[in-house]
């Protein structure tokens, strides 16, 4: 992973082999801030698990294995109550039918690379917390 910033402003190039995740969560790690919006996010990608929320407030997970295009990537960086860092993400890809994958996603390996903005939000404070009966951390703010 390389990235360059500009002001507030974060550009990062995930590598083959790196997942998504935790190189975004390594990342802000390494620059200790606390929130972000990831704005955008193309690339090539595999073993990517993804998924909804159903009516009863689980996620259900679908796999879609073989490498696909990253067509969009979006969501927003938190820490949670303890202080760990939270990527919140939704994608979607297209298989090499152009069929279109998309839901929040729960992991994603790069296969060739991920180009990534990230807006680092220096006076929001935002945390996760649980939230009842739902396996979603909720986002509040102070």
């Amino acid at each position: 992973m390389e990235w360059t910033e500009s002001g507030e402003d974060l550009f990062v190039r995930i590598d083959p082999g790196e997942e998504i995740h935790s190189s975004i969560k390594k990342l802000v790690e390494e620059l200790g801030f606390n929130a972000g919006a990831i704005t955008s996010g193309i690339g090539r990608t595999r073993e990517n698990i993804y998924g909804y929320m159903d009516d009863e407030g689980k996620y259900q997970r679908r796999k879609l294995t073989d490498a696909s295009e990253l067509v969009s990537l979006s969501g927003n960086i938190a820490r949670t109550e303890n202080g760990e860092v939270f990527t919140h993400i939704h994608c979607c890809w297209s298989d090499d039918n152009n069929k279109v994958h998309a839901g929040h996603m729960f992991e994603s390996t790069v296969h060739v690379v991920a180009e990534i903005h990230i807006r680092i939000l220096n006076k929001a404070r935002m945390t996760r917390c649980p939230l009842e009966g739902l396996e979603l951390l909720g986002l509040h703010f102070s």
